[in-house]
């Protein structure tokens, strides 16, 4: 058993389209797209920033990515933005977070978030999920002031526990983070959630799990 699991934030522990969700009669049958065109851009945006070298918060690029969405898909209700916005601060855990983490707790392993969120805004969802109790901490890429998939980020997992990439293993729904953590020496669980088909073949995850409970199964 892995000393240290370390979890992606958002798509992971975190519904990255409950804030959509929570709206969807007010956006009518459009949300479905606009949350994955938002969540799309959104993502995007952390990749060219990190690309470039210009870092900026991730409040801004999840605001600058649900814009563009809502231009996409030809506008939305008067005060939604906002409303969009403030929902995503506490976005719904899936099911079985709770439970699994609670689970690997008890059998003695040490538990973060490595995340490209704010500080607030992880702490804002962490809080809404009733898991705080549960991690030992959270860390931002705010502390290095890069996204990733920089080996920066990654890196802050071994400081911060002092022990070898190798010790930790590493959760995400991206494949895109599931790769940077293959790179940096991680041991990865790519939870695929939606059934996706593999991708960066030379990057690959440790393993595939449709949902967290595979970690304790």
């Amino acid at each position: 058993m892995p000393e240290v699991y370390v979890f992606d934030a958002y798509g992971t522990l975190f519904d990255v389209h409950a804030a959509a969700a929570r709206h969807s009669e007010a956006l009518g049958p459009k949300w479905q797209q606009l949350s994955d065109i938002w969540r799309t851009k959104q993502l995007e945006y952390t990749w060219i920033h990190a690309a470039c070298g210009r870092h900026d918060t991730f409040r801004n690029v999840t605001v600058q990515g649900l814009d563009y969405a809502i231009a996409s898909v030809g506008g939305i209700a008067d005060g939604l933005r906002d409303d969009l916005m403030t929902a995503y601060h506490t976005l719904d855990a899936y099911p079985e977070v709770p439970e699994v983490l609670a689970a690997l707790k008890s059998k003695g392993a040490k538990l973060a978030i490595l995340s490209n969120g704010d500080p607030d805004m992880l702490d804002a969802a962490v809080s809404s999920a009733g898991i705080g109790t549960m991690l030992d901490d959270v860390l931002s890429v705010e502390a290095v002031g890069i996204f990733k998939p920089s080996m920066k980020v990654y890196a802050m997992a071994t400081e911060r526990f002092g022990v070898k990439p190798g010790d930790i293993s590493f959760q995400s729904s991206n494949r895109w983070d599931i790769a940077g953590g293959n790179v940096f020496g991680f041991e990865t669980t790519w939870i695929n959630r939606s059934g996706r088909p593999q991708e960066y073949p030379n990057m690959p995850a440790t393993r595939m799990l449709s949902d967290l409970r595979g970690l304790v199964a």
